[in-house]
């Protein structure tokens, strides 16, 4: 049986604010891979007519926070996720909707284990945006931590 991720959009628009004033929509979400979606909206465009460059790294940066939230929302009492540095590679140029499908490249377990060992984890999200088209417009790694919350 598999496990219903559905609130996670909504939460994302709750959490982060952003999210749901730049019109982020989430196509796919499971605890190890979240597919957003960023419109084509022309006060959002740069000088070349495509999304503005912190615009993709935003999109990229929120299906990473997604796919973060999905894989560990059963923990967040215990721990608090932070991004610790992110990394972009910016590709082609981007021009209209954009996708950003970010993979947890580490196994929540793993992670969840160096939580419980009393170390901080660090873990990297693995970003890749691309076009309509489905052409590479970017590449983006975001790595996250798990703060422990004080008791």
């Amino acid at each position: 049986m598999s496990q219903d991720f559905s609130f996670v959009a909504d939460a994302m628009k709750q959490v982060v604010p952003w999210v749901k004033t730049i019109g982020v929509e989430f196509e796919d979400v499971s605890a190890t891979r979240v597919v957003a979606v960023l419109p084509d909206d022309e006060p959002m465009r740069n000088h070349v007519g495509g999304p503005h460059a912190a615009n993709m790294f935003g999109v990229a940066e929120t299906a990473s926070g997604a796919v973060v939230m999905a894989a560990f929302a059963e923990h967040m009492s215990k721990a608090t996720p932070l991004v610790a540095r992110a990394e972009i590679a910016y590709k082609k140029l981007a021009l209209g909707v954009l996708r950003a499908e970010a993979v947890l490249e580490r196994s929540a377990a793993d992670v969840l284990a160096e939580l419980e060992s009393g170390k901080r984890p660090e873990f990297p999200v693995a970003v890749t945006i691309t076009n309509a088209e489905g052409v590479t417009t970017g590449e983006m790694t975001v790595v996250w931590t798990l703060k422990p919350n004080r008791a």
